[in-house]
């Protein structure tokens, strides 16, 4: 069941972005950024974290999943380091994903030969 939700949950995220993309003149880095921002607002109302409950992983590797780390991580920060926290804890709290984007993205272009679009 853990599957299945994840998939609906993820999908439905991609639904949203692809009828952005449809219905809207947005490009790709207007629709990032919403994304982004809407994780951070839907976790800071306490929607985002029920949402991750629920569709794991299909809820927390799309962008607005990013966004609610982040936010999640200098909330984390602020209450145990102060300001500075704030800065310093969504960097700490997103590192793991970010390494493993870099990581996984170089290995894929060493194998693969990647080409620019013509």
């Amino acid at each position: 069941m853990d599957y299945v939700s994840a998939f609906i949950v993820g999908g439905l995220i991609c639904v949203i972005g692809q009828i952005l993309m449809d219905t809207t003149k947005l490009n790709p880095a207007h629709i990032l950024v919403i994304f982004l921002t809407s994780g951070v607002l839907l976790g800071a109302i306490g929607i985002y974290e029920p949402l991750t409950k629920i569709g794991g992983a299909g809820a927390t590797v799309p962008l607005p999943g990013f966004g609610y780390t982040l936010a999640k991580g200098a909330i984390e920060g602020a209450k145990e380091s102060g300001i500075l926290g704030a800065f310093t804890g969504g960097i700490k709290a997103a590192a793991g994903g970010v390494a493993a984007a870099t990581f996984f993205g170089y290995l894929m272009s060493v194998i693969f030969n990647p080409k620019t679009k013509e």
